[in-house]
């Protein structure tokens, strides 16, 4: 929509390095001033005598005070958790509603199965408002379906991408729905990912939105998102950095992983302690790894001691396991090591702790 010539606002979380990562207008985080005086506004008209909101709830509402006053033509709210009732679900008559996939991701709020998790997502779904929805689960695409039925949502159902030969030395090229683009992010789920962002920006175009190929073009091959399957280097040293923070992303980088075939990989992880611990570690992990694990600065980590053991019970021909203080410590041991492929995961906290060093060199269109 930028490329197009829009005015855009964009709201996601969590961020990487700083808050004001969150909010972004025109593809650039607000200026921390701004953001400082959005909060004070809504601080100011919370009621003193009503539920306190949530840190959330403040962030999406000074999101939604910034875009007002900068008379943004579209704005993109990324939903925080579930859907339902999230801080961000109060737009009755949104332009479109996109679901892009669905796990067992904070089922200890949403609900113990897909299904449940799918009734929380699909309440993000309006009457007579567009659907355009990814690959789902059957249980939870039962769930989506029906919504979609009650609500009489016109409803979009994209068939993943497919990549092309590449077109240049440095961007690789994929086609959906007839429109060829470069796709700089990597991993195969980008397939599905940009094909839902085709289909989406089609959607608008069909209701009058001025958007030609040739802007969906220029806007796809501009797409950066830090943190997901990036290459980078810390000292010299190359390093691939991932979130896989839950066990469906951590499918996704080990369905890179094997594209790339490595002869030896050294995992360097850290992990909160509410994530699912033992299946993140039964879908990376593989005989002859080597694994570091770090605690997460600054929020509710999983003991390092811990995950070890359970590391070790899970993959016992690990060719080393073990533990360092924190992160800087743990990027030294890796880089003792000359040989194999060198992964930082296991959080987007500890990913952002990374980026927030100061010593990286991103690479985002990469072949590697």
């Amino acid at each position: 929509m930028n490329a197009a010539g829009y005015r855009v606002g964009r709201y996601t979380s969590p961020h990487l390095v700083d808050w004001t990562e969150r909010i972004c207008l025109h593809d650039r985080a607000i200026a921390p001033e701004r953001l400082l005086l959005a909060l004070e506004r809504v601080e100011a008209a919370i009621a003193p005598d009503r539920p306190t909101p949530t840190q959330f709830e403040v962030l999406t509402a000074a999101a939604w005070c910034i875009f007002a006053d900068a008379e943004v033509d579209i704005a993109v709210m990324e939903v925080g958790l579930g859907g339902r009732l999230d801080a961000t679900n109060v737009c009755d008559r949104p332009l479109a509603t996109v679901i892009t996939s669905l796990s067992l991701e904070h089922w200890q709020r949403l609900g113990p199965t897909v299904g449940d998790i799918a009734r929380e997502k699909a309440g993000i779904l309006k009457v007579g408002c567009p659907a355009i929805i990814g690959t789902l689960p059957p249980d939870a695409e039962k769930v989506v379906r029906a919504r979609i039925d009650s609500l009489d949502c016109p409803a979009v159902w994209p068939e993943p991408a497919q990549w092309l030969p590449d077109k240049s030395d440095s961007c690789p090229w994929a086609i959906a729905d007839n429109l060829s683009y470069p796709l700089p992010l990597l991993g195969d789920m980008q397939l599905m990912n940009s094909a839902l962002a085709i289909a989406t920006l089609k959607t608008l175009r069909q209701e009058g939105w001025s958007i030609s190929d040739e802007a969906i073009q220029t806007g796809m091959g501009q797409t950066q998102w830090l943190g997901r399957l990036q290459w980078t280097q810390w000292q010299g040293m190359k390093l691939l950095i991932d979130g896989a923070h839950n066990p469906a992303a951590a499918k996704v980088l080990r369905q890179y992983i094997d594209r790339l075939n490595p002869a030896s990989v050294h995992w360097l992880m850290g992990m909160l302690s509410t994530k699912d611990h033992a299946d993140i570690f039964q879908v990376l992990l593989r005989k002859g790894d080597r694994l570091t694990l770090v605690p997460v600065p600054e929020h509710s980590t999983a003991d390092p001691l811990q995950l070890a053991e359970l590391a070790r019970s899970i993959c016992p021909d690990l060719e080393s396991c073990d533990t360092a203080s924190d992160l800087v410590k743990g990027l030294e041991l890796l880089q003792e090591k000359a040989l194999g492929l060198k992964i930082l995961c296991g959080s987007l906290y500890l990913v952002g702790k990374f980026l927030g060093l100061g010593r990286t060199e991103s690479t985002l269109c990469s072949k590697n």
